[in-house]
């Protein structure tokens, strides 16, 4: 296969200007730029630009995969609604990382497979995760702590190492979520064994009831300020952040560091456990596909002895006609042939036959020796008495 390259950025709040859209096109000449997005691909060569530059200047989503299996996934945020301190409990390892630059907070997901599992419909799968930004905005870490499966998935940590604050509703993933551990390729156990330890899906949002009290105590002047700015249009997060001051008004002091490792599960408990439920899942297959197989070899056994029952009264007509099908001398024949015999082979074993079948088979060996293409047939079928077995043996 020859070496394949995707690259997608997009900008979200804002468009990019003329001379934005020209510094770009610098970078690349054959790439598809619109004043909200950069798409290019690449059979040979690669691209000129830095992929983190570019989203620290203009760009609020990346998404980049190559068939030899890397995958990676970028977001920027306003650090008004994701402050580095919370993003780096879950963003510290090789594969996850978060920075700070300017007024924004920006976060990179790397995935590694040298098997290369790359499909040709992976393109426009930006589509399906820029949802994260905005869940991430109004305060849903769900993809953050999916990242932090990544690192320990990874080896990138110390198993004594404990997990960050599992968010809400890990257990419950969206269209977007369930699409970024894919792409992360996040063991599907894994986040099965750490949703046990995260609330309900439905304490992940807000009540309308406790929103209507929170909103009624704030000031007239703020809401009046918040009400502006609704307006006016230009305040693209305006939602999220009142979210994030919700939330953050409803509970305690923002996230530390303390927090996170109180009460929490160690890296080696998570990826025992998710091993453990492995194997089980593994168990659980297997007694179910042996199951299935018991099942359909009962069906199959039941539907072959009504089969036979129907030949029982026509059994010297079969003799009579595999007689017929060999005397043709033809490949084809012979297989109708061989097809008949197992069946009056089987048809006296569900008798307790009397050995008559075995009889008359020696003699049908004898008088067709010098067909070599049938009696080749007939071994192949184990179509043989049990002298001609035993003859064969000792030689």
């Amino acid at each position: 296969m020859s070496e394949y390259q995707y690259y997608e950025f997009r900008a979200v709040d804002r468009p990019l200007d003329k001379g934005e859209m020209a510094e770009l096109r610098a970078l690349s000449t054959r790439a598809t730029i619109t004043p909200t997005s950069f798409v290019n691909e690449y059979h040979w060569g690669d691209f000129k630009g830095n992929p983190p530059t570019l989203m620290e200047r203009y760009f609020d989503a990346f998404l980049y995969f190559a068939n030899w299996g890397t995958h990676r996934f970028m977001l920027r945020l306003p650090r008004a609604l994701l402050d580095l301190e919370t993003a780096t409990l879950y963003c510290s390892c090789e594969a996850v990382t978060a920075w700070e630059k300017g007024d924004y907070v920006i976060l990179e997901f790397r995935s590694e497979d040298e098997s290369g599992d790359w499909y040709e419909d992976e393109e426009g799968s930006l589509s399906s995760l820029i949802p994260l930004r905005a869940e991430i905005a109004s305060g849903d870490l769900r993809s953050l702590y999916l990242g932090w499966l990544l690192c320990a998935q990874n080896g990138e940590m110390d198993e004594d190492d404990r997990e960050p604050p599992v968010p809400p509703g890990l257990g419950d993933l969206s269209a977007s979520l369930r699409a970024f551990a894919d792409f992360l390729r996040v063991d599907s156990d894994l986040i099965e064994v750490a949703a046990q330890g995260s609330a309900s899906a439905s304490t992940a949002g807000p009540l309308a009831a406790d929103l209507q009290s929170w909103i009624a105590a704030l000031p007239d002047s703020e809401k009046n300020e918040l009400l502006l700015r609704l307006a006016g249009g230009s305040d693209p997060h305006l939602r999220a952040e009142l979210l994030q001051r919700f939330r953050s008004a409803s509970t305690s002091a923002g996230i530390t560091k303390e927090d996170a490792l109180e009460g929490r599960r160690t890296v080696g408990e998570l990826l025992a456990s998710a091993e453990a439920r492995a194997a089980a899942r593994q168990r659980e297959i297997a007694e179910r596909e042996a199951r299935e197989r018991a099942r359909r070899q009962r069906e199959q056994a039941a539907a072959r002895a009504k089969y036979l029952d129907t030949l029982a009264p026509r059994k010297e007509e079969l003799w009579n006609q595999v007689e017929a099908y060999i005397e043709t001398k033809r490949p084809k024949e012979y297989e109708e042939a061989v097809r008949l015999l197992k069946d009056l082979r089987d048809l006296e074993a569900g008798m307790a036959g009397t050995g008559e079948f075995e009889a008359r088979l020696g003699q049908l060996r004898d008088r067709h020796a010098k067909k070599p293409s049938l009696i080749e047939r007939l071994d192949r079928a184990g179509l043989v008495t049990r002298s001609g077995a035993a003859s064969r043996v000792s030689h």
